[in-house]
């Protein structure tokens, strides 16, 4: 990648990246044109390629961006200060609401990111995914107080079941070709809901 491209003014680089997230998150991988990223960011296929080398290393680039914001997000919401599980997941929907309303269109990229199938990219996508993850789940579990959750709760298994509930239902999102994001939250806010009453002690 090109470092010229953090020269660039924050609307045009902003511009290039909803572009990016939007045609992504519209087609395959494959079926994805540059030519019309750049005509959607307002600039010519050679200059986007000026600053970023090919397909591929934009495709990556706008996967990370996605991983170090929600991060950065995550973090400026208080989501890792919290002793609450539940406390600190409804932070992090908040966070990622605000994100989307910079970037409208990251939230279907990434789940169409996540299940894609093309071996070019999807190998590095899987790789970053589990490294960012698995620092998520990490400093969640930092400051976790076990004291919350009903006794003897194997709270390992518990973010497992969490985790393939979540991944589960993407999926399903994603096969119906409807990503909406405004339904996801009403969604998760529901199973966060339903969670509570399973996991937590009552008083």
């Amino acid at each position: 990648m090109n470092e010229r491209f953090f020269f660039l003014p924050e609307e045009k680089q902003q511009a290039i990246i909803n572009a990016g997230y939007r045609v992504f998150s519209q087609n395959s991988y494959k079926n994805s044109p540059v030519s019309e990223i750049a005509e959607a960011a307002g600039i010519s296929k050679s200059l986007l390629f000026h600053y970023f080398h090919n397909k591929k290393e934009l495709y990556l680039f706008l996967w990370d961006k996605c991983a170090e914001m929600t991060i950065d997000y995550l973090t400026k919401y208080g989501c890792y200060e919290e002793n609450g599980l539940f406390e600190s997941m409804e932070k992090g929907m908040r966070a990622k609401m605000e994100i989307i309303r910079i970037y409208p269109h990251m939230g279907n990229f990434v789940i169409k990111a996540f299940y894609e199938k093309d071996e070019e990219i999807s190998a590095a996508v899987q790789e970053s995914y589990h490294k960012y993850f698995n620092l998520k789940a990490d400093k969640t579990r930092l400051n976790l107080n076990p004291d919350q959750f009903i006794p003897g709760l194997d709270i390992p298994m518990m973010y497992r079941e969490m985790y393939w509930a979540s991944e589960g239902y993407l999926w399903e999102m994603v096969q119906r070709g409807n990503v909406n994001i405004d339904q996801m939250e009403k969604d998760f806010t529901k199973l966060m809901e339903f969670w509570k009453s399973v996991y937590l002690r009552k008083e």
